[in-house]
């Protein structure tokens, strides 16, 4: 899709029609948190400009009681670029970090590619899947033995995939969008609005977070990072141009608070009253540490806690816990409800490979249950 009022095929409904009306419905439901969305022309040169549009799109939205946001925008980086071509390629971050500094009704989480590792693409979007699959079969590293891509699922209505990926700090566009995903981190001035993810596994997985935060906390660390790869990255980005540095409290903010908050998880994210007490302790002096010793910090924490039980302790795990499904209960809003759920039943049986009473998640699945009761 290259504009969001493109017809989508077979269905006479465009993308800008799905998006505010999801947006209006979630906010009717009073649902805990907003619309979680992934972008359109996702991986594509030049698909900022629909990101924009697609913020853009939900303004004049009401957000629910509890909250200020209407939109959640994930793994932008994918959705940053420039260009119109892979030949010159480039970044498309700082239009969208200016939007959402002008904008506080609309969050994001970056998809922070980790160059070098070993990562397997799983995604529903099986074009792009296809796509990948040829890319990786052709890179230096995917020649031989070859790359295969496994397409199937098991009760699922999608076409989800695999493919194994690594994105080279040797090639331009993987170095390019090495950058541009620190350069949303870096542009975009409200911590509240922006959160770390690797969109795992697809640009990399989640236990390389101590890498990035060093990257964010250290400008020295960046910058020789981005002296050792692809010299586009500096020439087709502004990451060199960027001085900031994250304190320790807006690491907390993007892993932690700001992440809570986005979800209305009102029991995490803090310390305050009501909080669930679960803790992080790490050994890190308050001034004059390297990116060594972030990434040794925030790898080999001192202790871990988790709902008041310790966890983890000196970098050696001392216990496990069953963790919670949370789950909203968005009650029956009006008198339509039992009418509505009556006609999504019929359309299944006409349209679904998947019996409608194989969807639901009986209690016996979920021994340890949280449950956010929705505000309509």
């Amino acid at each position: 899709m290259n504009h969001l009022d493109d017809k989508v095929a077979y269905f006479d409904v465009s993308p800008r029609e799905i998006i505010t009306s999801l947006a209006k419905v979630n906010e009717m439901l009073g649902l805990p948190h907003s619309i979680h969305l992934h972008g359109n022309n996702l991986g594509h040169p030049g698909n900022f400009e629909i990101t924009k549009q697609t913020l853009d799109c939900v303004k004049g939205i009401e957000a629910s009681k509890g909250r200020d946001t209407t939109l959640h925008i994930t793994h932008c980086q994918f959705n940053a670029y420039g260009g119109t071509g892979w030949n010159n390629f480039c970044s498309g971050a700082e239009p969208i970090a200016e939007y959402m500094n002008e904008h506080k009704n609309v969050t994001l989480d970056v998809g922070q590619v980790i160059l070098g590792a070993n990562t397997t693409t799983m995604t529903a979007d099986s074009p792009w899947e296809h796509s990948l699959y040829h890319i990786s079969g052709m890179s230096s590293w995917g020649v031989k033995p070859g790359v295969k891509w496994i397409n199937g699922h098991a009760e699922g209505e999608s076409g989800s995939g695999v493919v194994p990926y690594i994105f080279s700090p040797k090639v331009s566009v993987n170095a390019i969008q090495w950058a541009i995903g620190l350069e949303l981190f870096l542009m975009m001035k409200n911590p509240y609005q922006v959160f770390l993810t690797t969109d795992h596994p697809n640009a990399g997985p989640f236990t390389h977070y101590p890498e990035v935060i060093s990257w964010l906390m250290s400008k020295k660390t960046r910058d020789e990072k981005l002296a050792g790869i692809h010299k586009l990255a500096t020439e087709r980005t502004k990451l060199g141009d960027l001085d900031r540095e994250y304190s320790l409290e807006e690491i907390a903010i993007i892993t932690r608070a700001g992440t809570a908050k986005c979800l209305g998880m009102k029991e995490k994210g803090h310390l305050g009253i009501g909080a669930e007490g679960s803790v992080t302790i790490l050994d890190l002096p308050r001034e004059g540490y390297t990116g060594q010793d972030i990434v040794k910090a925030f790898k080999n924490v001192n202790c871990t806690i988790k709902e008041g039980t310790i966890v983890s302790r000196d970098g050696l795990v001392e216990t496990s816990m069953l963790g919670s499904t949370i789950w909203t209960d968005p009650g029956k809003p009006n008198s339509k409800y039992d009418a509505v759920v009556e006609r999504i039943k019929d359309e299944w049986i006409k349209r679904y490979t998947v019996s409608y009473n194989n969807y639901p998640v009986f209690d016996s699945y979920v021994p340890k249950q949280k449950i956010v009761k929705a505000k309509n």
